[in-house]
């Protein structure tokens, strides 16, 4: 009897703190990470460091001078000298630990080791990245953060700036409207595409940004935002009429800026300007982001008459993609294919559309006409989406990089109250007005009657 109480006593804490563990991970890894995981990563890093850098073959020969102080002072056997270690910092997803790379090795050199530093350290995954010439740093990720995403809650905001997803080494994805004019969005049916979109208007809802919208399903994706739409074509003959009015727009800015470039001699350098943001902010145009949702309906034609209008259209659209960016007019095209078969000009227009984003796509082609011309070897990771992960994507641009990475959930009517909230927030453009989408009225909230019901005063 007093073996089983004691096994009581001592198994049943064990046990308990087991199986909470064991839930932990599962279901909160986050929790789980920070009271376990970073632990036993740190005293695994801290321990075997300098054995696993040389069993990764990331180790020199020591100096000359190295070598006689260590026969001077001890007896011990000299080591190669692994990279130098700075201090270890955790994070709430992993820890962040800085190298600095010893005479004649580079950081490929670390990035091709990185999946034995995984598994030798126990972490979900290490990243490498440069900070200076001879430094790298190591961030290590101790578990999937791309299964549950959560956004980081520091994040500042910025015009044209908007945090959409997560990348899969923790760190936000945001879209810069200033650093990547125009982007290319890809993906099949429930891949995620239109939770992407979802966030890109509602974060830029909350700036100071006129927002124009084609949506050829009949506005079934944009129109839930018409309250701080500026414009809205819902069909390819809207589309035609909103097209044109847009390039005047933005040839009206140029000759804005052409004014400004009427240089006199006493003109400081710092007035001199070639697009809108070197122009006074009291004389800068609002900047425009046009999205424009399943673009393969603009393509597509049934008549003659119809091919005259897609030509025109696509000429506009291919206008705006060469010369929107100085003007302050910036694209965000979406569809579910996108290649030269949709007809003359659609590999044109995907030439200047510098982003890259490719959800889960139904046949590798589909990935190669988003991934294929900028980083060939990305268009593998999208052909391994799985349908049970919608959101997940791979995102590139034109410099060769790319990464996966994962949009959080937003709601439809979360999105669409947040458009509600921002309406004030629309420019006054007049050229656009014959295109702002109608905005119905909610009805206003019905009050509660008197709970007790007035008696006449009778005398």
């Amino acid at each position: 009897m007093t073996d089983l109480a004691t096994l009581l006593e001592v198994g049943g804490p064990v046990a308990a703190l087991g199986g909470g563990a064991a839930y932990a991970r599962a279901r909160h890894p986050g929790v789980y990470w920070s009271t376990v995981g970073l632990p036993v990563s740190t005293v695994r890093l801290l321990s075997s460091y300098g054995s696993v850098m040389e069993a990764c073959g990331l180790t020199v020969a020591p100096s000359r001078l190295r070598v006689l102080a260590v026969k001077a002072t001890t007896r011990r056997e000299v080591r190669p000298v692994p990279p130098r270690r700075g201090i270890i910092r955790p994070t709430t997803t992993g820890l962040r630990v800085r190298l600095r790379l010893a005479p004649g090795q580079e950081p490929a050199d670390v990035a091709a080791s990185a999946e034995r530093l995984r598994h030798a350290w126990g972490v979900h995954a290490v990243y490498v990245t440069t900070i200076k010439p001879g430094v790298v740093e190591l961030r290590l990720v101790g578990f999937d953060v791309l299964r549950r995403v959560r956004m980081p809650r520091k994040l500042r905001p910025d015009l044209l700036r908007v945090p959409v997803a997560l990348r899969e080494d923790a760190t936000p994805f945001v879209r810069d409207y200033r650093t990547v004019p125009h982007q290319l969005t890809l993906g099949a049916t429930l891949s995620g595409k239109s939770m992407y979109l979802r966030h890109l208007v509602a974060g830029l809802a909350r700036q100071p940004v006129t927002l124009v919208g084609i949506d050829c399903k009949r506005g079934v994706e944009l129109a839930p935002f018409a309250p701080r739409l500026s414009a809205l074509a819902t069909d390819p003959e809207q589309a035609a009429e909103l097209l044109p009015v847009l390039i005047k727009e933005m040839e009206d800015r140029y000759d804005l800026i052409k004014a400004r470039q009427g240089i006199a001699p006493s003109t400081p350098d710092e007035e001199i300007t070639s697009d809108i943001w070197g122009l006074p902010e009291h004389e800068r145009p609002v900047p425009v982001v046009l999205f424009v949702d399943e673009v393969a309906e603009l393509f597509l034609v049934a008549t003659k008459k119809d091919e005259e209008r897609r030509d025109e259209m696509v000429t506009q659209l291919i206008r705006l993609a060469q010369l929107g960016r100085a003007a302050g007019i910036y694209l965000e095209v979406c569809g579910q294919r996108f290649g030269a078969e949709l007809g003359k000009g659609a590999t044109m227009l995907r030439a200047q559309l510098t982003g890259r984003v490719c959800h889960r796509v139904n046949d590798e082609a589909s990935a190669k006409m988003a991934l294929g011309d900028i980083a060939p070897e990305a268009v593998s990771a999208a052909c391994a989406i799985a349908p049970e992960r919608p959101g997940l994507a791979v995102a590139g641009d034109t410099s060769g990089g790319w990464s996966r990475i994962r949009t959080p959930y937003l709601s439809l009517g979360d999105a669409a109250e947040t458009c509600r909230e921002s309406a004030h927030l629309v420019p006054d453009l007049p050229a656009l007005k014959p295109f702002r989408p109608d905005v119905p009225v909610r009805p206003p909230a019905e009050t509660p009657g008197p709970v007790v019901r007035p008696r006449p005063v009778t005398d």
